[in-house]
């Protein structure tokens, strides 16, 4: 078992020793420690309440763990100017920059924004000047907005706001080619819900105003834009209809088509019904002008008869070219094609893996790709300079695909974080499209796990990670394969950290032994519903479905589908230990959407319980939360063989639909629980978090301090100190020491990032966020105390937590002083009083 080869110090506390003269008759020792808590909640409290001041929170930091797993990327812009610069959006992690040909790439828009990135132009005159659209249009089920547009005029050094945040989702922006205050913005607008702010905006003055030149209706937005190299008043725009719930995928409908403008967007025709192009409704649609030949168009249409369409007349007629349904699969997140700017007969579109075709679009083959395919950059000047952007993150060429560099960047998206018991304990958590990560948190001087990554499901994709080579730049411990695939829960053998438990799609459950390679799917219900509808399952898991351990019998799993599954034999055999425990609406349980294209791969699948927990201090009493907004509680769970009685404790002022993402019973007290749920996929981006101190029976909204656009996706109580809480939201993460009654930022030095989960484990706080992999704060004893110091007083001692020797060193927080200047000794020593290590200050 490897968590006796990492034992050193694992369950020892280091206490630190202050000597000196200046600070001997001021210090004060808190209580707060490992066991005892001076510190309680300060629930209901009638004083005025003053924020902890984050001064005391000095030295806190959250330390990137990695993994150098790169997440998807669904835009990329180059320079013509400077061949090694290139500016990527990632899908969470914001915008990121390499200037030596894809070698090393560095974060640029953390001090200004974040969140998923839609669409990157870099002016073609001046390549300072760079302008991003936040919020992609692959509308897949895990997709996160935009903070609207954006502009460096330094190469992104700087950022500036430049408006349109209601757009949420941006497929394009467009700059003239000279005249840097023209810009155009194709937005696709809300994917959740209605709203006006979607069509094409034009600026004319640098993006201090915007004029909405070009709208359809309030559920269809852009979903591409393309400018006539040779004459900038010429653009074309392909309109979709589109829009998600949490059960439901729509993509097309009357709304969607296609349009030309000939004098810079004044006025715009619709030439959806030009001779040649299809009938009926169509949905997505991607277009492409040849540089070499403008008045060659080519468009790709999802339609009942689409595919490859070309036009050789600037879109007067067309013709079909392509009818292949492998261009145009899982349509609503593909559907963009790109012209060669020097071959007209050269052009590519992305799919699962990339396609290229060599006589203007009548054939294709498998060609340049980076796994599923969403972007290419073709530099102007030199068509052999090429970036790819996909799922694998981005690819760069600069001889038509002969020779490759892959970015390998830490802007993974991660949705849940698992903590085992090895000592260091090892990160856990799935990606999307990259299967399992796990890895230490940190190098451990006994020894520590190795290996290749292996594992997992979700894989790559034609094209995918093989194909190229990676550019080292990150360092970070290394993985191993965890059980499961790109989506699911992870969790870990309470006894054996190797063994780990993991989920994904479709209901999968696997065990995987990483000492002995051993695997064995677990499956809770084993008929894979793939391409079926929601109804006809006779069990439902959701994309992501919970796998938990009991707190009280390491053998005891339970895992999530529309009803509750328990194993007590750590999932050699389930056993159904509750009725269903959500709405079961039938109308929320038909097919994935359409009207052109179904996607039944479990994504949309609804009324599932989404969250569940058994109480640490109450054997039994287990907590269930469900997508569709209900709260159920059990106080018999395995208790006997009989069915468990389950009651609905849903709080009455939850909106219906309220998806509850973690249901966090309170270590000192049974009868309290804390929930975090969100409704942004209805279109509603406040945060939900509620608190019970009854069983259920009453309930608090308890989100004061958190931005009320800031929806939440996590909670989780500190291992130590009664109602000090921690949250997650769509940007940062925040703290309340008052059992949730108000909450101040802990955002610290994190980028703003989609934060999916929260871990604790020995005296660290990790998160998986959805874009930039895992972040841990290390040793959280000043933030569990800083709200006792005494502030008038010349020094405060912080009693230490624990902590654990790592690669021959031990971190202790130990003290604040209101004077820098005093002089500070700190001396290590053990149990006994002996050892008398001096330690060093940072």
């Amino acid at each position: 078992m490897r968590s006796l080869s990492r034992h050193a110090l694992a369950a020892a506390t280091t206490a630190a020793r202050v000597s000196s003269l200046a600070l001997a008759s001021t210090l004060v020792l808190a209580t707060v420690g490992a066991t005892t808590v001076s510190a309680q909640p300060r629930v209901g409290s009638s004083a005025p309440y003053a924020p902890v001041d984050t001064a005391l929170w000095k030295g806190l930091n959250w330390r990137l763990l990695g993994p150098t797993e790169t997440g998807r990327m669904t835009s990329v812009a180059g320079s013509t100017q400077r061949p090694g610069e290139y500016y990527v959006g990632t899908t969470g992690g914001g915008v990121w920059k390499t200037a030596d040909s894809g070698q090393t790439w560095n974060p640029t828009t953390d001090a200004y924004f974040g969140g998923t990135i839609g669409a990157i132009d870099v002016f073609k005159a001046n390549p300072d000047v760079v302008w991003v659209g936040g919020g992609e249009t692959p509308i897949r089920g895990n997709v996160s907005h935009g903070d609207g547009v954006w502009k460096s005029a330094d190469a992104g050094k700087t950022w500036t706001f430049m408006g349109l945040a209601e757009t949420q989702y941006i497929s394009r922006v467009v700059t003239h080619p000279t005249n840097p205050n023209i810009v155009y913005v194709g937005a696709l607008g809300h994917v959740f819900g209605p709203n006006a702010e979607r069509g094409v905006f034009r600026t004319k003055d640098g993006g201090s105003t915007w004029q909405k030149v070009l709208f359809k209706n309030d559920s269809t937005g852009v979903a591409d834009l393309v400018m006539d190299p040779t004459n900038p008043n010429v653009l074309y725009a392909g309109f979709w209809q589109a829009g998600r719930k949490p059960w439901l995928l729509v993509s097309g409908g009357a709304g969607s088509g296609m349009y030309k403008t000939t004098d810079g967007g004044d006025n715009w025709t619709e030439i959806t019904r030009n001779p040649g192009l299809p009938s009926g409704i169509w949905g997505n649609i991607g277009i492409a002008i040849s540089p070499a030949k403008t008045s060659r168009i080519w468009a790709i249409i999802e339609a009942e008869s689409g595919g490859v369409y070309r036009s050789d007349d600037a879109g007067a007629t067309w013709q079909y070219a392509n009818a292949d349904r492998s261009l145009r699969q899982r349509a609503w997140y593909y559907m963009k094609i790109f012209a060669d700017p020097k071959d007209t007969n050269l052009v590519y579109v992305g799919n699962v893996g990339g396609r290229v075709s060599r006589d203007g679009g009548m054939t294709f083959q498998n060609g340049l790709g980076n796994g599923d395919t969403h972007y290419y950059w073709i530099d102007p000047n030199d068509p052999k300079r090429i970036a790819v952007a996909g799922d694998p993150g981005i690819l760069l060429t600069y001889d038509g695909g002969t020779t490759q560099v892959r970015a390998d960047i830490p802007t993974g998206q991660y949705y849940h974080v698992h903590l085992t018991n090895a000592s260091p304990y090892d990160v856990c958590g799935a990606q999307q499209d990259g299967g399992v990560d796990c890895f230490a948190v940190r190098a451990a001087g006994g020894g520590g796990r190795g290996g290749g990554r292996g594992g997992g499901g979700g894989g790559r994709g034609a094209g995918g990670r093989g194909s190229a080579a990676d550019a080292p730049q990150w360092s970070f411990p290394p993985r191993y394969g965890g059980a499961g695939g790109e989506s699911g829960y992870v969790t870990s053998d309470p006894l054996d950290p190797d063994v780990t438990f993991g989920g994904n799609y479709s209901g999968v459950l696997q065990m995987r032994n990483n000492r002995t390679g051993v695997s064995q799917r677990l499956d809770p219900w084993p008929l894979n519903p793939m391409g079926h509808d929601a109804r006809d399952a006779k069990y439902r898991f959701q994309w992501t479905f919970p796998i938990m351990n009991s707190p009280y019998d390491p053998k005891v799993l339970y895992a999530g589908g529309n009803v509750l599954f328990r194993s007590t034999d750590l999932g050699q055999s389930w056993k159904i230990v509750s009725p269903d425990l959500t709405r079961n609406d039938p109308s929320t349980l038909g097919a994935s959407g359409g009207p052109l294209t179904k996607d039944q791969t479990s994504v949309e699948y609804y009324a599932t319980i989404f969250a569940v927990a058994e109480s640490p201090v109450t054997r039994g009493l287990v907590w269930s939360g469900s997508d569709d907004g209900l709260i159920f509680i059990s106080r018999t769970v395995g208790t006997s063989a009989a069915m468990p009685k389950w009651a609905n404790v849903t709080p009455k002022d939850l909106p219906a639909w309220t998806r509850i993402s973690v249901v966090e019973p309170s270590r000192p007290s049974p009868g309290t629980m804390y929930f975090a749920a969100n409704r942004y996929q209805m279109d509603d981006f406040a945060p939900y978090i509620y608190r019970t101190t009854d069983y259920g029976v009453t309930w608090k909204k308890i989100v004061n301090g958190i931005p009320a656009n800031e929806f939440t996706r996590a909670i989780r109580e500190d291992l130590v100190r009664p109602g000090m809480l921690y949250a997650a939201t769509e940007r940062s993460m925040y703290v309340s020491y008052d059992a949730g009654d108000h909450w101040q930022s802990l955002k610290l030095n994190l980028p703003p990032v989609p934060v999916h989960d929260i871990a604790l484990r020995d005296d660290d706080i990790v998160i998986a966020t959805m874009g930039r992999g895992f972040y841990a704060i290390e040793g959280v004893t000043a933030l569990r105390q800083a709200d006792q110091v005494n502030r008038t007083a010349s020094a405060y001692l912080y009693k230490p937590g624990t902590t654990y020797q790592s690669e021959g060193s031990v971190t202790v927080q130990y003290y604040w002083l209101n004077a820098a200047t005093t002089p500070v000794t700190l001396e290590l020593v053990d149990a006994k009083g002996g050892g008398g290590a001096k330690g060093v200050e940072r």
